[in-house]
């Protein structure tokens, strides 16, 4: 069985509970995020610049009440290797090869 689908930029924990979060919402606030993923603001950071710069997330800036708020989206490409990662998830679980 080979496991060559699985993204290893995707794979730690929190990227892949956050691709998860970031699936079905057109975007999600830092502050959301956070509280949901129960990790600090400097972990999420850390995660949120890797996913950035492999081109899975872009960050939106905006003043929200008059407080600078920070908004998350998944991009194509992220949506697409998220999908791929848990399909290949699934075939790992299950004992099937992943698919193309």
């Amino acid at each position: 069985m080979s496991v060559e689908r699985l993204d290893p930029l995707i794979h730690p924990p929190a990227r892949l509970q956050l691709m998860a979060l970031l699936a079905d919402v057109s975007e999600m606030e830092f502050a959301t995020a956070r509280e949901i993923l129960g990790v600090s603001d400097s972990v999420l950071s850390k995660h949120l610049a890797q996913l950035s710069d492999g081109g899975y997330v872009q960050l939106r800036k905006a003043t929200l009440n008059t407080r600078q708020r920070t908004w998350i989206a998944a991009t194509a490409a992220g949506r697409s290797a998220f999908q791929g990662h848990v399909a290949a998830l699934q075939a790992l679980a299950t004992g099937r090869s992943p698919t193309a």
